[in-house]
């Protein structure tokens, strides 16, 4: 992916992750509304189910809570806050920091030594998911 398309996805689905949680948290506390496809047509939890709450979570001080809601939530909400601070940072100082670290954490990733493991944890992450009952 080039540079330029990857900073503006993740901009864009900064922006919009903080404006659902604005919106999560103003307008819709009470309401349990789900999003999430593979649920709404299952009734079974996804491996990302639960995971704007436990951002909320996190972003409230509650690690732990979050944690144990979805451990991809702080994964998330770290992406949502550190990544449009780097770019802007990239951007300002005319370098690509940013760039050549999603570069090298992806080819990292694309270890099979490495994909595997991370496979198996989302694979838990659903059962723990489905486990709780999300």
């Amino acid at each position: 992916m080039k540079k330029n398309k990857l900073y503006s996805i993740l901009i864009i689905a900064s922006i919009v992750g903080f404006a659902y949680l604005f919106y999560k948290i103003k307008f819709s506390e009470s309401a349990h509304v789900t999003f999430c496809v593979i649920k709404n047509v299952t009734g079974y939890a996804c491996p990302s189910c639960g995971t704007t709450r436990a951002v909320q979570l996190f972003l409230q001080g509650d690690i732990v809570a979050s944690f144990l809601m979805n451990p991809f939530g702080i994964i998330v909400a770290l992406l949502m806050v550190i990544a449009p601070i780097w770019i802007l940072f990239d951007t300002i100082t005319k370098k690509e920091t940013f760039y050549f670290w999603y570069i090298k954490t992806e080819k990292i990733i694309r270890n099979k030594w490495i994909a595997m493991p991370l496979i198996l944890l989302v694979i838990l992450n659903w059962i723990w998911n489905l486990y709780k009952g999300l």
